[in-house]
């Protein structure tokens, strides 16, 4: 019997009990979906060894030349079954970290520095000595059990679905640290279907997190004829979007290592790279971004103002404008203060609406991401807009599902918000398609309220069917006081 999503899900899910209550899930998952990639690329080499033995009827030299052209080099040492194999190891933790470097050494290319922010012998995170090998233990068990081989899988993306599934539950467990890494997969679905991405695209995440949006944003194409690139500052995030990338087998993906704002990465000939679809959901008001080096960018990305030093949206918005291809569009998650607050943020917004960028506006409900319960905003931007001048407005804050610890959107709500995007329609209470005129009567404010009006009128009410209820339930009361009353002096009270 193949092994299922679900199975892997919950044994992996399960494996996790192993660091509950000693350290958090922001760290805990680094442990765990390091593991998973290592015993997933384990089974695949060691299947692909079977064949060639099979193959080339045990001839080690043409084995061994063959390996070398599989996707991933895998040294004895650095193997699942070798690091099972010393389970019971004095120095497991050293054991572990060694395999991991040799296997980024025999894999430079692909796997340079991913596994440099971990390490399976510290003592802070993982204990002392006899704890942590004991916890290394219960580690290297359960993930023992699984049989990944590629053969052995239900499904061709069963193990990236896998880690995706996985990620988002460590952001359910991360509270307010989970935005660092996560986008909610529904958001990142709507992002994705809302900048419309087609086959042969360059793509582009400036602060991709774990590189789950990405992933969307190419799901959506059908295609793996995409490119795919981001950037992500937080050393340990960005090896699991590398990591990501591989076990959804985007291995041309380019995920750099850095600060977006104050040092992008993703050039070319001295010059930003240009793309066709650019999206993201960067960390929200982010303070301290950089905004006193922002006069002296070498890439002159905040030539229509400098935002504030406290709040880095506009940053982020200013720098994903600066990367389009002259027809590209963007797609960007922020919260609502952007479309209203004035001073810096104001001149940028007003300018960016002047130059015909910016193309909608769409509010969604409240406490659907980690760790926030503001509602957010996506803002569509294209440079392809042409004599259309007119913005889109779409209120869909009140359309949602009720979940344990946030909301979610549902297919019908993505499904309406995509329709009347793309149809380009007002209705009434929900979507409205302003003139450039009544944006700048509005003096460039973009809060949705001011164009879309979902005021509803109380019904008028019935003075004298609330009369006759009142007496109703008073004559209820009379009755139910004297039945007290009865069973009090039966009982002698």
């Amino acid at each position: 019997m193949k092994l299922t999503k679900d199975t892997i899900n919950n044994t992996v899910w399960k494996a996790c009990d192993t660091f509950r209550g000693t350290i958090d899930a922001t760290q805990y998952k680094d442990y765990i979906l390091t593991m998973l990639f290592i015993k997933y690329i384990s089974d695949v080499h060691k299947e692909k060894r079977e064949e060639y033995e099979q193959k080339y009827q045990g001839d080690s030299a043409r084995i061994e030349r063959a390996l070398k052209h599989e996707r991933f080099k895998m040294p004895r040492e650095s193997s699942f079954d070798y690091i099972y194999e010393n389970r019971n190891a004095d120095n497991l933790g050293e054991i572990i970290n060694i395999a991991l470097e040799d296997l980024e050494d025999a894999n430079r290319s692909k796997l340079e520095k991913v596994f440099r922010n971990i390490d399976y012998n510290s003592e802070p995170n993982l204990g002392q000595t006899k704890d942590r090998n004991r916890r290394l233990k219960n580690l290297l068990t359960d993930f023992a059990t699984l049989d990944l081989r590629p053969s052995n899988l239900e499904g061709n993306d069963i193990i990236g679905d896998a880690y995706e599934y996985l990620i988002g539950k460590f952001a359910s467990d991360a509270g307010k640290k989970a935005g660092e890494f996560y986008t909610p997969k529904e958001v990142s679905i709507l992002l994705a279907k809302l900048v419309e991405p087609k086959d042969g695209n360059r793509i582009c995440d400036p602060a991709c997190g774990s590189g789950s949006l990405l992933l969307k944003v190419a799901r959506e194409i059908g295609s793996t004829n995409v490119s795919l690139n981001g950037q992500e500052v937080n050393g340990s995030t960005w090896a699991l979007a590398r990591m990501n990338m591989f076990l959804h087998e985007m291995d041309n993906a380019t995920i750099e290592w850095g600060d977006t704002l104050n040092n992008p990465k993703l050039v070319e000939q001295d010059e930003l790279m240009k793309f066709d679809i650019v999206v993201a959901n960067p960390p929200f008001s982010l303070d301290k971004w950089g905004a006193e080096n922002a006069s002296a960018d070498r890439y002159n990305r905040f030539h229509r103002g400098i935002p504030p030093k406290s709040k880095g949206d506009y940053a982020f918005i200013t720098h994903m404008i600066e990367i389009l291809h002259e027809h590209g569009r963007a797609g960007v998650v922020l919260p609502h203060g952007v479309l209203f607050r004035g001073s810096s943020e104001g001149k940028i917004r007003k300018q960016l609406i002047q130059e015909n960028l910016l193309k909608a506006v769409i509010g969604l409900p409240a406490n659907l991401f980690y760790g926030t319960g503001i509602p957010a905003c996506i803002l569509i931007f294209d440079k392809n807009k042409g004599d259309n001048t007119d913005l889109l407005f779409i209120d869909a804050s009140r359309e949602f599902a009720n979940s344990k610890n946030q909301n979610e959107l549902r297919p019908e709500d993505m499904d309406k918000i995509y329709s009347i995007y793309q149809n380009w329609i007002s209705i009434d209470k929900y979507s409205y398609i302003a003139t450039r005129e009544e944006i700048e009567e509005n003096d460039f404010n973009l809060n949705i309220p001011r164009y879309v009006d979902t005021f509803e009128e109380e019904a008028p009410i019935d003075i004298a069917a609330t009369q006759a209820s009142i007496a109703t339930l008073k004559q209820d009361i009379a009755i139910v006081e004297q039945q007290m009353a009865d069973y009090l002096t039966e009982l002698g009270f």
